[in-house]
């Protein structure tokens, strides 16, 4: 009696043991067959932050968990293109491609901080990219740029739209001639729906959510620029369709940065042609979530003017997307 409840015993734990060999072993396959990614973006809180946190999810969700991303905050471009050279493995992080010019070549911001190994950087795929819109109350009578002066826009501090702005306002002769509010970005619905301002500058990816909200319950115009003045600004034309905005019946025609997801060649062609291929396949079923994916489009690869991954030339190949010999 004793020796037969001793064995059924040792059988009960010999089962249970190769129960759980078994699951040891299915996890260490699962874990073996995960690609994890490092994505860095950009400040916790902004949009590109966001963008980020939905790419990651997206990312899992369309490799079935086989690509797990973990999304690293920045303090901004430059930092992520500083940081390329030094950072090991899967390696993913967001800037405008003309800083990766500036970076390669030796120019701005990176004279004196060449590194040999900013070669080896190379383009995955667009995401939003920074679009300017000049708001204006419509009953401000704000119909073209040359209407703002000695009119009240609010443009914030330091970001890349407040710059461009000033930039704007400079290069079509209203240096002087506008009255900038001296309040944060963040203040510019309240200030625009209050009648304490005449309008605000703001650079999102489109449709931009303050640009939503200021639209909404206000009557707004949102300037269009001719194409004599984009291109003295020497950025990238950009057209917001007719209908992005409540109340906006026409197209409007404005700039944009574009921006790019980049990796270094440590990276190898698999997980880039995963990687590339995972983002596009899933853009949708982000865009019906988050509309400003649905500004993403095969076009914007033209922005690319350097090297492009060789794992993501594959998969450009594969769907006949547009690509350059410098890409290549």
């Amino acid at each position: 009696m004793y020796s037969s409840h001793t064995g059924r015993r040792g059988l009960l734990k010999l089962i249970l043991s190769a129960g759980m060999a078994c699951a040891l072993f299915a996890h260490g396959l699962s874990a073996a067959a995960q690609t994890r990614i490092t994505y860095k973006s950009a400040k916790a809180g902004s949009s590109y932050y966001q963008m980020a946190v939905e790419i990651a999810q997206a990312m899992k969700a369309g490799s079935e968990g086989k690509i797990i991303v973990t999304v690293e905050e920045s303090q901004g471009s430059v930092q992520n293109v500083m940081e390329a050279p030094n950072r090991p493995g899967n390696y993913v992080f967001t800037t405008p491609p003309s800083l990766i010019a500036l970076a390669q070549d030796g120019g701005a911001m990176f004279k004196g901080k060449e590194n040999p190994k900013f070669a080896e950087i190379r383009a995955l795929f667009p995401i939003p990219s920074l679009t300017m819109h000049f708001v204006t109350r419509a009953d401000a009578g704000i119909k073209s740029f040359a209407d703002l002066a000695g009119k009240t826009m609010l443009i914030g501090k330091g970001s890349f739209g407040a710059k461009e702005a000033e930039k704007y306002f400079k290069l079509f002769g209203l240096e002087g001639k506008v009255k900038l509010a001296n309040v944060e970005l963040n203040n510019a619905v309240p200030a625009l729906k209050n009648g304490q301002i005449d309008g605000f500058a703001t650079a999102g990816s489109y449709p931009a959510p303050n640009v939503i909200e200021a639209a909404a319950g206000t009557s707004v115009h949102i300037l269009s620029l001719t194409d004599e003045q984009i291109s003295q600004t020497k950025q990238t034309r950009f057209v917001i369709p007719a209908g992005t905005y409540a109340g906006q019946n026409e197209d409007v025609v404005t700039t944009s940065l574009p921006v790019i997801a980049y990796t270094t060649t440590q990276m190898d062609d698999e997980t880039a042609y995963q990687l590339t291929r995972t983002y596009w396949t899933q853009r949708a079923k982000m865009a019906a979530s988050a509309p400003w994916w649905g500004g993403v489009n095969e076009k914007m690869l033209a922005s690319i003017a350097r090297k492009m991954h060789p794992g993501a030339l594959r998969y450009y190949k594969e769907v006949g997307y547009p690509v350059t010999d410098a890409n290549r």
